[in-house]
C-alpha cells in the first residue's frame, strides 16, 4: 500500500497577492495604501487567491482588481454592487470584495447602496473617498465640501456634501467602519475585520487625490480616534460620529455580529431562490 504523502500548508505573503500589472496611479495617492492594506488583510485571513473576487465599477480606485491576484470583474459606472451580490449568491463559496470611489458609489450607484445593506449578502465593501472626480480630471463629486472650486464649479460647490456613513447605518448596516490612507495598519485591521463579518460590511476609506484635491494636510488636520469607550453595538452613538463634519473619526462606528445569518450557514447546494430565502428568514 502506498502511503500518503500529507500536503505541505501553503502560506501566503504579500506578494502572492500582487500580479505583474504595475498601478498605475500618480505618485502619492492614497490609494496604493488602500491597496497594501487590502493585501495585509489578506493575508492575516490567509485567503486563497482562487477563492477570492474583487469587483469594482469606473474610476481610479476602480482600477485596483487588476493589480490584486484573483478574480476580477470590472463592471459599469456604478453598478459594481449588483455584480457582487450576483456573483455572491451564485458563488457563496467565494470571498468576494467591492471596490470603488466616491463618485462610484455615490453618485451614480447610490440607489444600489441601501439595498445592498438590506440584502445584508456577504460582501465587503471598501468605498475609497478623495472627495472629487480624479479619473476625469477634477470636477466635484457627492462628497466635495460646500463652496469648493473646480471645473464643474468655478463659483464654488453650492451643494452640501453627504453623509455616506450616516446613509449606511440608516440603511441598517450591521458593520461601518472608516480609515484613512496614511494609517494602513489600522485600515488593514478594518478590512480584515469586515471581511470576517458574516454579512454586508462598508469601510469608508479616506484615500486624497494628490493630483486634483490634495487633503493630506487637512485630513490629518481633523481626524481623531473613535475612543476605545464607544459602544460599537450603540447606532445612535454610531450615527453621530457619522454625521460629524468639522471633524472625521476613524475606526469601527458600528459592528453587530450576531445581527446576521452567516453566508457559511447556507448549505453549499442550495439554489439562489433557496439562497435568498435562507437570508430573508
Amino acid at each position: 500500500m502506498t502511503p500518503t504523502i500529507p500536503l505541505e500548508k501553503v502560506t501566503y505573503k504579500a506578494a502572492d497577492y500582487k500580479t505583474d500589472l504595475k498601478p498605475i496611479w500618480c505618485p502619492g495617492c492614497g490609494d496604493f495604501a488602500v491597496l497594501a492594506a487590502i493585501q495585509q488583510a489578506l493575508v492575516a485571513l490567509q485567503i486563497d487567491p482562487k477563492d477570492l473576487a474583487i469587483v469594482s465599477g469606473i474610476g481610479c480606485s476602480s482600477r485596483l482588481p487588476g493589480f490584486v491576484q484573483a478574480y476580477g470583474l470590472h463592471t459599469v459606472h456604478g453598478r459594481s454592487l449588483p455584480a457582487a451580490t450576483g456573483l455572491k449568491l451564485a458563488r457563496p463559496d467565494l470571498t468576494v470584495m467591492a471596490i470603488g470611489g466616491d463618485g462610484d458609489y455615490f453618485s451614480i450607484g447610490i440607489g444600489h447602496l441601501p439595498h445592498a445593506v438590506r440584502r445584508d449578502v456577504n460582501i465587503t465593501c471598501i468605498v475609497m473617498d478623495n472627495e472629487i472626480y480624479g479619473l476625469t480630471k477634477g470636477q466635484t463629486s457627492p462628497t466635495s465640501p460646500q463652496g469648493h472650486v473646480t471645473k464643474s464649479t468655478p463659483s464654488g460647490n453650492q451643494a452640501q456634501p453627504l453623509h455616506p456613513l450616516a446613509i449606511i447605518l440608516a440603511s441598517g448596516a450591521s458593520f461601518v467602519a472608516r480609515g484613512f490612507s496614511s494609517q494602513p495598519k489600522q485600515l488593514a485591521e478594518m478590512i480584515r475585520l469586515g471581511m470576517q463579518h458574516p454579512g454586508f460590511s462598508f469601510i469608508h476609506a479616506m484615500s486624497p487625490c494628490v493630483t486634483f484635491y490634495d487633503t493630506y494636510k487637512l485630513y490629518k488636520e481633523k481626524i481623531y480616534q473613535i475612543p476605545d469607550s464607544h459602544d460599537v453595538r450603540d447606532r445612535d452613538a454610531a450615527m453621530r460620529y457619522a454625521l460629524e463634519s468639522e471633524r472625521m473619526p476613524l475606526g469601527i462606528l458600528y459592528h453587530e455580529p450576531s445581527a446576521r445569518v452567516p453566508t457559511s450557514a447556507a448549505p453549499s447546494n442550495f439554489n439562489t431562490l433557496d439562497y435568498l430565502a435562507h437570508y430573508q428568514a
